[in-house]
């Protein structure tokens, strides 16, 4: 409804992981370039509330929930940053999630642009059906769109190519490769000039609860990524440390299939520790590839792990789950890891 009031431009963003890390750098990006930018939707300001004002753009995270049912959202540009299996307690099944996030494109023109990760299969394919024109994000050299290469990102446009330097960006991760890459593809379509671009890469923080350094006691580190609900999110995670980890997961199921992190578990977990409501069938799933314990409560989990490190161990909260059945919400668990953490 409040998409037919606003005047603005739109950016939307969905995909399984990363929406609100890119939709924040966007509207930074934005911001710095001088243009009145409002940042909101599913990351947390509901879009009613931006209709009463003038603004340039608007940048807005969209879940599949929310694209369930609209006929008429037309953003400017909308981004598809990826695609795993994720709340399947919802939906029949994964292709029903797919169609529900492709619906971002539904009413795009010729006069749109769709930015498709390249690297994820079922994303990349919707570039055969949608009608806006495509600007591609991946990790190979491509003629034309983002790439990565060693410590930087390459735009390539009609026109020419520009570069922007990784050595000084705070926030780490290979996830965090590709949302840089889909938000420098989407600031580069506004667009916005290279040097605001580099300079709020560099200055950019890093979301709360996402992959979020929290303190290191004894050699130890602890990182709070509570905002990893779903299995393709903890794959992502554990893939950027190359140090043992022992991983905290459990809370409640989204019927997605946790075998798909029996390489990462055996390559990098040295313990996984459970609790909450799916923790039995997280076990069933993982529990033999390495060293387990299941425990009661998400303090246990903290105590436990602190026991069984040694220096140089990365703790890790990721817990593919949702947070429901002991937290309001993920913020509220990654709050109480952190204190707990801080206690130690």
């Amino acid at each position: 409804m409040a998409c037919r009031f606003l005047r603005a431009p739109l950016v939307a963003i969905t995909g399984t992981n990363g929406k609100s890390t890119t939709t924040t750098l966007i509207g930074e990006m934005l911001k710095a370039n001088g243009l009145k930018t409002f940042v909101g939707g599913n990351i947390g300001a509901p879009l009613i509330g931006f209709v009463a004002e003038d603004w340039d753009w608007g940048v807005v995270e969209v879940s599949s929930f929310q694209l369930e049912w609209v006929k008429e959202f037309r953003p400017r540009i909308a981004a598809l940053l990826n695609l795993t299996e994720d709340h399947l307690d919802r939906y029949a099944d994964f292709n029903s999630y797919c169609e529900a996030k492709e619906r971002i494109f539904n009413a795009q023109t010729d006069e749109d642009i769709a930015v498709l990760n390249r690297d994820d299969p079922l994303a990349w394919s919707m570039r055969e059906r949608v009608r806006s024109r495509v600007i591609s994000f991946g990790w190979a050299e491509v003629r034309e769109g983002v790439y990565a290469k060693q410590g930087e990102i390459v735009w390539r446009g009609e026109h020419g190519q520009e570069r922007f330097a990784l050595s000084r960006v705070k926030i780490q991760g290979v996830h965090n490769v590709e949302n840089l890459m889909a938000a420098i593809a989407v600031a580069k379509s506004v667009p916005v000039p290279a040097e605001i671009i580099q300079r709020v890469i560099e200055e950019f923080p890093g979301l709360e609860h996402r992959l979020e350094f929290v303190r290191e006691k004894n050699g130890v580190r602890f990182y709070d990524d509570s905002k990893g609900t779903n299995v393709g999110a903890v794959a992502k995670s554990l893939a950027s440390f190359s140090a043992p980890v022992i991983l905290i997961a459990g809370g409640v199921d989204k019927g997605g299939d946790y075998r798909i992190l029996k390489d990462e578990v055996k390559r990098q977990v040295k313990k996984l520790i459970l609790f909450g409501a799916a923790k039995e069938k997280i076990r069933s799933a993982l529990g033999h590839l390495t060293e387990t314990a299941v425990v009661e409560n998400l303090e246990a989990a903290v105590q436990e792990a602190y026991r069984s490190s040694r220096p140089g161990d990365v703790v890790l909260l990721s817990p593919a789950c949702s947070s429901f059945d002991m937290f309001q919400n993920y913020a509220e668990r990654g709050k109480v890891f952190k204190t707990l953490v801080q206690n130690l």
